[in-house]
């Protein structure tokens, strides 16, 4: 299962994308603001391809997805939350979107769970690409 996190609108706050399972929008995304030097805790992860494996969180003490071999970053997850200020360098999902703010993040986390359950994952991180007017 290919799952696709698509960075759309960019502040110094946070980073608000979508997110793609095998091409189709399942969700929105928030994410710390992208940084080219990484700060712990408030740095978006780098752009790339990750292996994701679902595993159980010692400090939300359930099941959640975690990215593997994030250069510079550990234990970073896919989890529920709101805002930048409940990332910590994580990848928030959520249905609704608004100004550095996603809503109804527990019901798009669970969802995302039952979707993805005994997939083989990889997660691409990318800006969303722009349409061209060129003939």
């Amino acid at each position: 299962m290919k799952l696709e996190l698509v960075r759309q609108e960019f502040t110094d706050v946070s980073t608000i994308g979508e997110l793609l399972i095998d091409g189709e929008h399942f969700c929105y995304t928030l994410e710390d603001p992208v940084r080219d030097e990484k700060i712990y805790g408030m740095t978006a992860i780098p752009y790339s391809t990750y292996e994701v494996v679902v595993t159980y969180s010692p400090r939300f003490h359930k099941y959640m997805p975690l990215l593997k071999n994030v250069e510079n970053f550990e234990g970073v997850r896919i989890h529920a939350g709101n805002t930048a200020d409940q990332t910590e360098g994580c990848v928030l999902v959520g249905f609704t979107k608004g100004k550095d703010f996603i809503g109804g993040s527990i019901k798009a986390f669970n969802a995302l769970m039952q979707k993805i359950k005994g997939q083989e994952l990889a997660l691409e991180i990318k800006d969303e690409i722009p349409v061209s007017n060129t003939a």
